[in-house]
């Protein structure tokens, strides 16, 4: 009975239980794994499930309850879910090793014409294409894009394999794939960004989930307005 009393108690405090995190952004490196190290240190007892998956699924999943959490890029509301902005993470171009742009540190986005980039239907979201569309606002300066139903990964492999250039995120770079190389995009105004958010929703009593979106905000505090 001591032993019911005390688990009971461990889980309304958000200490035991399980969380669901919805995402496609990458956990080989970056602030999404670092704050799931130190989640699961503060709540060892919390099991923590991973869902890997589009946006449009990570909302539907959301819309469910089949989890608790979804982080994408963008800031603007998912339905009407709560939300909280978090970090942002630079944009960088993934070459095949040897190709004539990997002699430089940083890249251009005008030093892509003529390029073909490749890019993934599933994600990373409509970010992406309005970060392209602001690029490339000249047709002159476009490289040919083509998209391909498949993962980031197998993106990632097509790069390797001499097929084109990519976009990936910084929090990619735990990840090693042959024959393939990154490198910093930046224009005028230095690096290219791109900003992720938290989502989820408003009847979702969870006290776990509430331990992790306080983590969050220790670790991501919003600008004071």
């Amino acid at each position: 009975m001591d032993t019911l009393v005390t688990n009971s108690h461990s889980a309304g405090r958000g200490e035991a239980g399980r969380l669901v995190i919805g995402f496609y952004t990458s956990v080989s490196a970056g602030n999404l794994r670092a704050t799931l190290i130190e989640y699961a240190q503060r709540f060892p007892q919390i099991v923590i499930g991973m869902v890997e998956c589009s946006r449009t699924r990570l909302v539907t999943a959301l819309r469910n309850g089949a989890i608790d959490l979804a982080i994408v890029t963008g800031e603007a509301p998912l339905l009407d879910n709560k939300f909280m902005p978090l970090w942002s993470e630079r944009i960088l171009i993934t070459l095949p090793e040897g190709h004539r742009l990997a002699a430089s540190e940083t890249i251009c986005w005008t030093d892509l014409r003529d390029e073909t980039l490749l890019l993934s239907l599933r994600d990373p979201g409509p970010e992406i294409q309005d970060l392209l569309v602001t690029k490339f606002a000249s047709p002159e300066s476009r490289p040919k894009l083509l998209n391909h139903d498949v993962s980031r990964e197998s993106i990632n492999s097509l790069v390797g394999a001499g097929f084109g250039i990519g976009l990936t995120i910084e929090a990619s770079l735990g990840s090693n794939f042959t024959g393939v190389t990154y490198r910093e995009a930046r224009d005028g105004t230095g690096p290219s960004r791109i900003g992720y958010s938290a989502h989820w929703r408003a009847d979702n009593e969870n006290p776990a989930l509430e331990n992790f979106l306080r983590l969050l905000g220790e670790r991501y505090p919003s600008p004071a307005t």
